[in-house]
């Protein structure tokens, strides 16, 4: 990430920021203009639901726009932002090989920075007038305005997932999950960082340890030790306590979810409120998880979808963009049989059928209500992301 974000200020001087073939404001332009292409969508890959649902959603805009999907699954999305940065500095500035990215943090911060990213496109597209930009967090991404260069499509929240048959409460704060991993040797763990829910359990220890998050907010600055020396602290006392003694880690979210299901640890973290609920349905946890949230409240944030500066299917990406953020989308990625993401909607701007369609999701067992989820914390500003995840590697990272 070091890499990238030197990269990207190398880059800033060049400003390449695309202007829409076809003018977003225009819909019915843009659609005749998408019937036809295929969009190349850079998203994780690394949760099988996730996978069918994006498979699901190529074939809703194959149906109704012509418009084919293909999933280029990913393991970090850095690896899609590194090869935009390197198709700039080949001038490459048309027909890229990538045409949407599923972004944020600092991985949208490094592509805003170098004018990188095509738009602004997401506040003119239909579904738009569908979503909540007042109540929730989707005009800005860990603390950098958005500015219409890229389109939400999911809320996420930090919850705990425990096995109440061997963790029958929840724990409400940091110091409460080292006191019980201490007791507990060996059955806790969070996936390595840079993984994105391994450095985000850094980020919502710093926020929990800390009295004042405000420094948060701004960019890292020379305060760096001082402010997350109570992080470490906590860190070089939990660590021996984790499983296989912090020794080795679980690669992906899904795969600490196994671990679970093996009864190997009983405590994870997800951004997902739904995962629990979906993991039972899938049959991938037994119907004794359940999720907690800590007493000071969790990092909350939206997932969005970027279109890179030289994709030569810019217009197919915004078809894409508009019906996720629609109300048939949103419903079946709300399902926890599907998905279980929190959603970017307004109800109260949805018609009368879809908001029924909302009102009869079983959100299921282990799904927290949003009285019980609380208001979601802000992100701190993405460069701590980068830092925590890097210092964390030099502290205590093993070899992947």
């Amino acid at each position: 990430m070091n890499i990238l974000r030197t990269a990207a200020l190398a880059f800033c001087a060049l400003s390449t920021t695309a202007i829409a073939q076809t003018d977003p404001e225009n819909w019915d332009a843009v659609t005749a203009a998408a019937n036809g292409q295929t969009v190349y969508w850079n998203a994780w890959g690394g949760s099988t639901q996730t996978n069918d649902f994006i498979a699901w959603v190529g074939e809703r805009v194959s149906e109704d726009y012509g418009v084919t999907l293909e999933h280029v699954k990913l393991s970090d999305t850095a690896d899609a932002v590194s090869r935009v940065l390197a198709e700039k500095s080949a001038g490459q500035n048309e027909d890229g090989a990538i045409d949407m990215i599923w972004i944020n943090g600092a991985n949208f911060a490094a592509m805003k920075d170098a004018d990188l990213l095509f738009g602004p496109f997401a506040e003119s597209l239909p579904n738009w007038a569908l979503v909540d930009a007042q109540g929730k967090s989707v005009q800005s991404d860990f603390t950098v305005p958005t500015d219409g260069m890229e389109s939400p499509w999911a809320m996420a929240q930090v919850v705990f997932i425990h096995d109440t048959a061997d963790l029958a409460a929840p724990l409400g704060s940091m110091e409460a999950i080292l006191e019980w991993s201490s007791a507990n040797p060996g059955r806790f763990t969070f996936p390595q960082p840079p993984d994105f829910l391994g450095t985000t359990f850094l980020k919502q220890a710093l926020i929990d340890l800390l009295d004042d998050t405000t420094v948060l907010s701004a960019p890292v600055g020379d305060n760096y030790d001082e402010v997350t020396a109570p992080l470490w602290d906590f860190m070089d006392a939990l660590t021996p306590t984790l499983w296989r003694q912090g020794k080795a880690y679980p690669q992906t979210g899904p795969r600490q979810l196994q671990l679970i299901a093996d009864n190997e640890v009983d405590l994870a973290i997800s951004f997902s409120p739904g995962e629990a609920s979906a993991a039972i349905a899938n049959f991938q946890l037994p119907d004794t998880a359940r999720t907690f949230v800590l007493d000071k409240g969790t990092l909350g944030n939206a997932s969005f979808v970027a279109i890179p500066y030289n994709s030569g299917s810019s217009e197919g990406a915004m078809v894409v963009a508009n019906f996720l953020m629609s109300a048939e989308a949103q419903t079946r990625a709300q399902n926890p049989d599907i998905l279980g993401y929190g959603t970017v909607l307004n109800m109260d701007a949805l018609s009368t059928d879809e908001r029924a369609a909302f009102d009869a999701l079983d959100l299921g067992v282990a799904t927290l209500s949003p009285a019980e989820l609380g208001t979601a914390l802000p992100e701190p500003h993405p460069s701590w992301a980068t830092r925590l995840a890097d210092d964390w590697a030099a502290r205590y990272g093993v070899a992947q």
